[in-house]
């Protein structure tokens, strides 16, 4: 069964300061964290990779990764655009803000017609989710009645930042593993007196050994068709900064566990995170790869 792998590309990533945060040299050899999803990704049996990308972005994107892993596995490419809307729709005036994740995956209705995994950029995830969450595609087909998803859950104290803050989908789940409810959370942060968030729903339950989403989603072409219908709801819905609110993957997960539509296996993984949230990152996250080289977790150079 032929699986793809949806990498979210598009961000601007304003926190990261200057430069293109998804591009930041990892090794020597010049890989990004990247690379080393797609490698992992393609270990664990995935066959084609899709990018969400800017326009703006493009011609430095190919020429740092996309060139390189053609002859590697099948890639294809899709652009995220604000003023890509529904019919009837126009961008607010002002607004120069994506419209989010939920957009960005919609982008790929035209060119995604098989099972596949959604990531970002700018994160790694490790081995074992890719392998999970792939077998987990190929064991579960679509049912008629309703969604079948799988969600990477990784544990909160291996997803935290030394630098600041995160944003993570912080999660209930129940005793056979599915995902009851998904809470986007901001502001998350773990001290000597426990962990600390902006929700003080969340706040009241929250532990370092929480399952949280870091936006690894697998799913079948139905989920990109619901993101394609509800597009338009979440334009039409006036409540938030029209300037500023998204179309979060996290929040339409949400809604459709409580209208019972779907149902979400949470695979969890034990992988510690390694990612660019700030540019202060980048040095721990070239250390990590660079103690996963040295230990045999990855070749010296990934794409011979």
């Amino acid at each position: 069964m032929k699986t793809t792998l949806i990498i979210m590309a598009a961000g601007i990533g304003s926190r990261f300061g200057t430069g293109i945060k998804q591009l930041a040299k990892m090794s020597p050899n010049g890989e990004i964290i990247m690379d080393y999803s797609i490698y992992d990704a393609k270990e664990a049996g995935f066959d084609k990779v899709v990018f969400i990308i800017r326009k703006d972005i493009e011609e430095e994107f190919r020429s740092v990764i996309g060139n390189r892993i053609g002859d590697q596995i099948e890639v294809e490419y899709v652009y995220q655009d604000l003023a890509d809307l529904p019919d009837g729709f126009e961008v607010p005036a002002g607004r120069t803000k994506p419209w989010g994740t939920g957009q960005a995956v919609l982008c790929c209705k035209d060119v995604v017609k098989e099972p596949f995994v959604i990531i970002n950029a700018d994160d790694y995830y490790g081995k074992e989710a890719f392998k999970l969450l792939h077998d987990y595609l190929v064991a579960h087909a679509e049912t008629a009645d309703k969604m079948q998803m799988g969600m990477a859950g990784f544990i909160l104290k291996n997803t935290v930042s030394e630098n600041g803050t995160v944003t993570r989908g912080v999660c209930v789940v129940d005793e056979n593993g599915m995902l009851e409810q998904i809470h986007e959370t901001t502001g998350i942060s773990i001290q000597a007196d426990g962990v600390h968030c902006d929700s003080e729903e969340v706040q009241k339950w929250i532990t370092p050994d929480s399952n949280v989403s870091m936006n690894m989603w697998a799913g079948y072409p139905d989920f990109i068709q619901v993101l394609d219908e509800r597009f338009a709801e979440f334009l039409k819905d006036e409540t938030g900064d029209p300037l500023k609110k998204e179309y979060l993957l996290p929040n339409i997960v949400g809604d459709l566990l409580k209208e019972g539509n779907v149902d979400v296996k949470v695979l969890e993984t034990h992988d510690k995170w390694i990612g660019i949230t700030y540019k202060e990152d980048t040095e721990l996250a070239q250390a990590g790869f660079k103690k996963m080289t040295e230990g045999g977790v990855y070749p010296e150079k990934l794409w011979n």
